[in-house]
């Protein structure tokens, strides 16, 4: 009856934690539309916004370490159950992180003046497909998928592949029009951001594969 007991209180809490990520995951997603929203736009104010919502991505992320430090300490998990809430410790992080780079972003925005540059019109494909990455690895979060994780970073190289066009023509823009420099720099950044999403969704999905599995996911360019 006590383990019975301890398992349901261990799967409540659990349950708590994962609604947080979810949270937190639903935040990140729309600061990241957001956030490309306003620089097609040139919409300065929603890039404001933002920059003001990330405060509470960062709330979010406190309320997961004490959960999960709490859940630790009183329900003393071990090996599967374990690797789920450090699992959900470490994403709830780089969540927080893709945060930070949504945030960046619309920070750039709002230095840009010049939104008929046409690099500009790269970024939102190189975007889509990082927040897209963003959302499957939520999904595999959620249903404690390692394929769908193994399948969400199999989808980093297509970010990584449009990003090295985007600066490749931003440092043809940069050399041919030093107008544009400013917007070049920034758009540069942008990138960055960008590109550095993807990584988070992929590190978010190498540790749902792990706290699945128990198995650290392959290397996929080991062999290449």
């Amino acid at each position: 009856m006590a383990l019975d007991h301890t398992i349901r209180a261990f799967d409540e809490d659990m349950g708590q934690l994962d609604g947080l990520i979810a949270e937190m995951g639903g935040l990140a997603q729309s600061q990241i539309r957001d956030a490309i929203q306003a620089l097609r736009q040139g919409n300065h104010d929603l890039a404001g916004e933002v920059v003001a919502r990330d405060k509470r991505l960062d709330a979010i992320e406190a309320e997961v370490e004490k959960l999960a430090i709490q859940l630790i300490a009183l329900r003393a998990p071990v090996a599967g159950d374990l690797r789920q809430v450090v699992a959900a410790f470490k994403i709830s992080g780089m969540l927080e992180r893709v945060g930070d780079h949504a945030k960046n972003i619309a920070r750039s925005t709002m230095k840009i003046r010049d939104f008929r540059f046409e690099p500009l019109a790269l970024v939102p494909a190189v975007a889509e497909i990082a927040e897209g990455m963003i959302h499957s690895v939520l999904n595999a979060y959620a249903a404690k998928d390692a394929v769908l994780a193994e399948e969400v970073v199999a989808r980093d190289d297509e970010v990584d592949a449009l990003y090295r066009d985007l600066i490749r023509d931003l440092i043809q823009h940069l050399n041919e029009k030093s107008a544009n420099v400013i917007t070049a720099t920034e758009l540069l950044l942008v990138a960055r951001n960008i590109e550095r999403i993807g990584d988070n969704a992929t590190n978010i999905a190498e540790a749902i594969y792990y706290a699945a599995t128990g198995i650290v996911m392959p290397d996929r360019h080991k062999n290449l």
